[in-house]
């Protein structure tokens, strides 16, 4: 699921970047999470938002409310 200009990616405060995967967990739940592997990154789900950890740098993606 590619977007108009390709697959979401955040650059955090240092710098880094992080694409954003799917994959199917054993519920059968869609789970989405950050990795620093361009392969297979998708577009970002318009219900979602990020967050980065203040401390760390490290993204995390919520549903909007």
């Amino acid at each position: 699921m590619l977007g108009l200009f390709g697959p979401y990616v955040y650059k955090n405060k240092k710098g880094e970047k992080w694409y954003l995967h799917e994959w199917t967990g054993p519920s059968g739940k869609k789970l989405l999470h950050f990795t620093k592997n361009p392969e297979g990154a998708i577009d970002l789900p318009p219900e979602y938002e990020i967050v980065e950890n203040s401390k760390t740098g490290l993204p995390t993606i919520k549903k909007r409310r």
